[in-house]
């Protein structure tokens, strides 16, 4: 490539066409899925990359993809080398390389040939709601090995020079049990990134080739410059957390991990090694799965409006054991990866936020709390599947209370199945959807509230696999900030009979009247909980976030029962208040 010089203008002009060509060609995907998994909660991402597989563009739904899609891209380019042809397009869900979360993440790897010349990839990854396995939903939280969570694509070609690999397709549809959706986001994928490639070649029309291919390096350039500036104001020095994974869903567990984060005036280095080596049930992740969580969480301390690119992560090195938990192999399984993945980006979090606090607040619920519960509609007798994730509470900032009711950091801001939709496409009544106002995460500023979700079924038969992370090690408070609550379900039957609480279950039974409860955490709480203001704790009792029992208890805020007035303090925060004015 020639290095032409390009006037400041064209290069900022291209540069953020290039960004838009990703964001066409997320919304090109999700608006032509049939899967609410991609089209409402937005379990996808898309991009391009170029001619070696370094990311230019991302458009994300979930955070947890983050930089997955040149992990796939650089797989096909060695694996294929010279033998990639313009209309090609491979398709690659590898747990293990190449980009591998869980199998039910389908990723598709599209060369972009212009004059005949290689000079970019158009690539995206979406949540197929079935890729066959042994449970409905193809994802589940008591698989002993890779083999039991579905089909698996090692990295071949779906189209060869603009030909449809039938046989393959075939494959698929005899596999899964919802082929017509597995399929339809096939299909939205492949539209997506033919609207990649038709609006690449049509930047090197106006454009010229020279001008783009430089813009690319421009953009990677750029992108590490500004997260090497960044890193240079972080406080040097090693910083250190441990925490511990509940269970692998077969009654294993827990878990020890741990990280080492170093910081330098250039470098940022993050050593997971002599954590837990991979385990026998479906929460090990692989190497890729960690690497995008610990972008996630690098993001958020370097650069949150950062546009993201494979320049941006330059500074950023991550260091773990081969066959740990964080990079488990063959034929280990995958299908809950994030329980580990979310925990590696959570363990840097937890390293940083005591010096870094104006960037990062106390623990938040952290799993993707997923569920998926399958049975017969009352209607049309037909199958239906839910697949989606929950919502909880974040944890408190040095500044603000935790967010309330938000997805965890892996799912980033994407969105649950509307009431409306839930009840009209599957067999079940939403009974309840509220915030769980336990009271947890106590602080100066208190952590946010996860929710309660229930689900009644409304047939006989129906089946709920349920995977709650954090049901024992709960989000950590910071700095005297008291710990959130634990994610859990029960089970109420129809009879009034309560099973629970539970973290991990698979196919727990369901008949018509009996009600699946979703309970998610509070968030950790920041600052000593007695410095909350008064007026604080008196609205949080009228606002229901806490009882009058712990006004008094944990704020030291004695309220009237009925009116929540405020009759008094109690010694003990009076006793506190009078240290910190002695500086005790």
């Amino acid at each position: 490539m020639q290095n032409t010089k390009i006037d400041p203008f064209t290069l900022e002009i291209v540069k953020d066409s290039l960004t838009a060509v990703g964001e066409e060609m997320f919304y090109t995907l999700g608006r032509t899925s049939m899967s609410p998994i991609i089209y409402e909660v937005l379990d996808y991402a898309t991009g391009l990359t170029d001619a070696k597989g370094d990311l230019l563009t991302q458009g994300n739904g979930v955070a947890g993809f983050i930089g997955m899609l040149s992990f796939m891209v650089k797989e096909t380019v060695k694996k294929f080398q010279d033998d990639l042809k313009p209309g090609d397009i491979i398709i690659i869900n590898d747990s293990y390389n190449g980009g591998g979360s869980h199998l039910s993440d389908v990723g598709l790897v599209m060369p972009i040939f212009h004059e005949e010349e290689l000079v970019a990839f158009s690539a995206n990854k979406a949540h197929w709601t079935e890729v066959g396995g042994k449970d409905p939903g193809s994802f589940t939280n008591d698989a002993t090995e890779i083999y039991q969570e579905g089909l698996q694509f090692p990295c071949v070609k779906l189209f060869e020079e603009g030909k449809l690999n039938q046989a393959l397709v075939d494959i698929i549809q005899a596999n899964v049990r919802l082929p017509e959706l597995s399929l339809s986001d096939m299909w939205a994928q492949i539209a997506s990134l033919r609207i990649g490639e038709k609006r690449f070649l049509e930047l090197c029309r106006k454009y010229g080739k020279e001008t783009v291919l430089q813009t690319t390096k421009h953009l990677l350039d750029q992108g590490e410059i500004i997260s090497r500036s960044i890193i240079q104001s972080l406080p040097n020095g090693d910083y250190y957390a441990e925490d511990y994974i509940d269970s692998d869903g077969l009654g294993n567990g827990p878990f020890k991990v741990q990280v080492k984060v170093t910081i330098t005036d250039d470098e940022f280095l993050c050593d997971f090694r002599g954590s837990h080596p991979q385990v026998p049930g479906p929460i090990n992740c692989s190497y890729t799965t960690l690497v995008s969580d610990v972008r996630t969480v690098f993001l958020a301390i370097t650069n949150d409006d950062q546009h993201i690119n494979d320049g941006v992560f330059r500074p950023l090195e991550i260091f773990t054991d081969p066959g740990s938990i964080f990079s488990a192999e063959r034929p280990a399984p995958m299908s809950v990866y994030w329980e580990s993945g979310s925990m590696g980006g959570d363990l840097v979090w937890k390293a940083l936020a005591p010096v870094i606090p104006s960037k990062l607040p106390a623990g938040h619920f952290l799993s993707v709390c997923a569920v998926t519960l399958s049975g017969n509609h009352p209607d049309t007798k037909d199958p239906f599947l839910i697949v989606e994730p929950s919502l909880g509470g974040w944890g408190a900032g040095n500044d603000q209370d935790g967010a309330r009711g938000q997805f965890c950091i892996g799912d980033g801001e994407t969105y649950n199945v509307p009431v409306e939709i839930a009840e009209a496409r599957y067999g079940v009544m939403v009974d309840e959807y509220s915030l769980n106002a336990d009271g947890e995460g106590a602080g100066e500023f208190i952590g946010g509230a996860g929710v309660i979700r229930s689900y009644q079924a409304l047939t006989d038969g129906q089946f709920a696999t349920v995977t709650f992370g954090r049901h024992k090690y709960v989000p950590w408070g910071l700095n005297e900030g008291k710990d959130g609550s634990p994610n859990q379900f029960y089970v109420i039957k129809k009879n009034g009979e309560v099973d629970g609480p539970y973290g991990v279950y698979a196919r727990y039974p369901l008949n018509k009247g009996d009600v699946l409860k979703l309970v998610t955490g509070s968030g950790g709480g920041y600052g000593h909980p007695f410095a909350r203001p008064i007026t604080k704790v008196v609205e949080d009792a009228k606002n229901e976030y806490i009882t009058v029992h712990q006004a008094k208890e944990v704020f030291g805020v004695i309220l009237d029962e009925e009116t929540y007035d405020l009759i008094g303090l109690s010694f003990v925060r009076k006793e506190w208040e009078e240290n910190v004015e002695k500086g005790i």
